[in-house]
């Protein structure tokens, strides 16, 4: 009987071991629970204490679907102590769907808030929208609220001022300030600052094209800015134009006498050419009647060598007597001295008729 009571004391209890094993597994969840959550109750308790609205899961939620806690507990404190809230459409979703959008959550908070302070309409789809269209929507929001003056022409473009020519041909070099406003129902999709900028050059031009002499324009600058104003050239664009400041007007070149200056020489080329057209025409005409004359002259010998030989067929026939011969000679030397005492030239004495044998 001793033996089996000594087996029984000595034999080894597996009770209390596997309740202790349970214990120490239970305290390193409970501890590693512990360490999980306290990452996320620091801002637990700024959200508690603001009154965020943001429980400890949505934490661990935000985790898992791989939004930065951070960004979005820290944005809707914001929102909420500056008055917004969820009524506002500034939520916890609203703002994890925004961060997983590729929205910066923070810039559009900020936007609401400046909104809100100035009293400007602004939603939060609206804000988010403008947001995810690639627009600095706070920035747009400053604008609104202070408005923005835009250089025209813009420096950087490399061109430093506007040109334009009046009905008299002068030119006028003008320099402009566009003051805007942003308008933020038609910021996203409206044009911006280059739209406005090539608009408000077009109608400077068109203005002082439109005036008879640009001494009307130095006169009365804001002639050109009323007149641009009228236009409407915002429309279609993410910008009010409030005002259009002409800042210097000088006096260019006399573009109409240097256009007068070109086309003048332009006709005299033409007319140059024409008159070489007409020289050289006349130079070929005068060739072509030089051979006339050459061909003429052949034909007039050619009549001449024949009247010989007529004269002594005619002495043959009978039909010119000796008398008429020697009459014909006297004449045809009477002829001869003429021409030489006029001047005319050394007259070459031609045999008309052979002597009768």
């Amino acid at each position: 009987m001793s033996a089996p009571l000594f087996a029984q004391v000595n034999a080894p209890s597996t009770a209390p071991t596997l309740f202790y094993l349970l214990i120490i597994l239970i305290g390193v969840i409970v501890l590693l629970l512990c360490i999980f959550l306290a990452k996320y109750f620091n801002l637990w308790i700024q959200a508690k204490m603001t009154q965020a609205n943001v429980s400890i899961w949505d934490l661990v939620g935000m985790t898992f679907r791989k939004v930065n806690p951070n960004i979005i507990v820290r944005s809707k404190i914001m929102a909420y102590q500056s008055g917004l809230t969820e009524k506002d459409g500034v939520t916890t979703r609203a703002l994890e769907a925004h961060f997983l959008a590729g929205g910066n959550v923070p810039n559009v908070v900020r936007a609401l808030i400046a909104a809100n302070r100035a009293d400007i309409p602004l939603s939060y789809k609206r804000a988010a929208a403008i947001d995810l269209a690639g627009r600095n929507v706070l920035e747009a929001v400053q604008t609104s609220v202070n408005p923005k003056v835009i250089p025209c022409p813009d420096p950087t473009q490399g061109r430093q001022t506007i040109d334009g020519v009046a009905k008299n041909g002068i030119q006028l070099k003008v320099k402009a300030k566009v003051t805007v406003r942003t308008n933020l129902d038609r910021l996203v999709g409206g044009a911006t600052d280059e739209t406005i900028i090539a608009r408000v050059g077009e109608g400077i031009v068109n203005a002082i094209g439109s005036a008879d002499t640009h001494e009307m324009v130095l006169e009365r600058p804001d002639s050109i800015s009323k007149r641009v104003l009228e236009k409407g050239l915002d429309a279609g664009t993410a910008y009010e134009i409030l005002s259009i400041d002409i800042a210097d007007i000088d006096v260019g070149d006399n573009i109409g006498a240097n256009l007068q200056a070109l086309r003048a020489e332009a006709d005299t080329r033409v007319a140059r050419a024409k008159a070489e057209e007409r020289r050289a025409f006349g130079a070929a005409k005068e060739q072509e009647m030089l051979a006339h004359v050459q061909e003429n002259r052949a034909k007039v010998v050619a009549a001449e060598a024949e009247v010989p030989m007529a004269i002594a067929e005619a002495f043959r026939k009978g039909n010119l007597g000796i008398n008429d011969y020697y009459q014909l000679r006297n004449i045809q030397a009477d002829t001869e001295m003429r021409s030489s005492i006029a001047g005319t030239g050394n007259a070459v004495r031609r045999e008309v008729a052979p002597s009768p044998q």
